[in-house]
């Protein structure tokens, strides 16, 4: 079938582009580049330069004709959607309202949706939290990903737009970006490569639910035929805290420099972990990567990149 993939040269996007393309489906990229890469970019799949807010996006959706759309474009900076939270609402709601629109137009069969567990439940009081949990978001990209998750339904009920949302714990592997606002493994292992000091903000022990990015392509695999008008939390159910993932990462880098303590991030949450139990009945999905293993991968994957 043919799919189109918006962030398709991203870090979590680009992966599952190489995916869908290895089992043989015909895939179109969407990708403004903002903070996606050429490099990222499967030679493989169609590549088309412009934004999910831009008019310019309607000629994609009349020449393509795409099945299904894989929706993970955004503006990913949780920090610049505090200081500037019209712009994060021009590109993540009103840009996928403009995505949406072109789907009902052309007749797209299904939306897969890359939501946030730790964005969208906000300071949890269910550990770990299931899809029921209160959506409490403390920063407009959380409230951008919920009203995204509202309006599927909207389209759904009034277009007949089938959809999954997948929500996703902390995404890490090869690709992410340690540069900007990116995720404290890719920071890490950056630092660490070069023999240089983290800095763990407060006391480390704020914990997260690291999931790998192969497990969480999967999970988009199992989506183009599974789990229509249904919301799943994708994560492991396990925390680990920052002190313990530095220690981790501190022994497969071999880094000398002990880790820094710096002032406690304000707003950050304390504990995040996300239910993984309704997408293994569900889906038939589950975390395959371990931890250990998947940091393993990715400092290798690291090591490789900076030569």
């Amino acid at each position: 079938m043919k799919i189109l993939v918006t962030g398709g040269a991203g870090f979590i996007g680009s992966n599952v582009v190489d995916r869908y393309i290895a089992d043989r489906h015909d895939v179109v990229v969407v990708d403004d580049l903002s903070t996606g890469k050429k490099a990222n970019l499967n030679p493989k799949a169609g590549f088309y330069r412009v934004g999910i807010e831009e008019t310019d996006l309607e000629a994609v959706f009349e020449k393509e004709k795409p099945d299904i759309v894989n929706h993970h474009a955004a503006q990913i900076d949780v920090r610049r959607s505090v200081t500037d939270p019209v712009f994060d609402a021009d590109i993540n709601i009103v840009g996928s309202l403009n995505l949406l629109e072109q789907c009902v137009k052309y007749k797209v069969k299904k939306m897969i949706f890359a939501s946030s567990g730790g964005a969208g439940y906000g300071e949890q009081v269910q550990f770990p939290a299931e899809e029921s949990h209160p959506l409490q978001p403390l920063s407009p990209y959380g409230i951008a990903k919920v009203s995204v998750e509202l309006y599927l339904y909207f389209y759904a009920a009034t277009h007949g737009l089938d959809y999954t949302v997948l929500r996703y714990a902390n995404v890490y592997g090869p690709r992410q970006d340690p540069l900007g606002e990116a995720g404290v493994v890719a920071i890490f292992t950056n630092a660490m490569l070069g023999n240089g000091a983290v800095i763990i903000n407060g006391d480390g022990k704020q914990t997260r639910d690291y999931t790998y990015v192969d497990d969480v392509v999967e999970a988009n695999v199992l989506s183009l035929a599974e789990g229509g008008g249904e919301v799943f939390n994708i994560g492991t159910g396990i925390e680990t805290d920052v002190n313990e993932l530095a220690e981790k990462l501190g022994h497969l880098t071999e880094c000398k420099a002990e880790p820094r303590h710096g002032p406690a991030k304000p707003g950050e949450q304390k504990r995040s972990v996300i239910d993984p139990a309704k997408a293994r009945k569900r889906l038939n999905w589950k975390p395959g990567v371990l931890l250990d293993e998947g940091l393993r991968r990715t400092v290798e994957w690291h090591r490789g990149a900076d030569k």
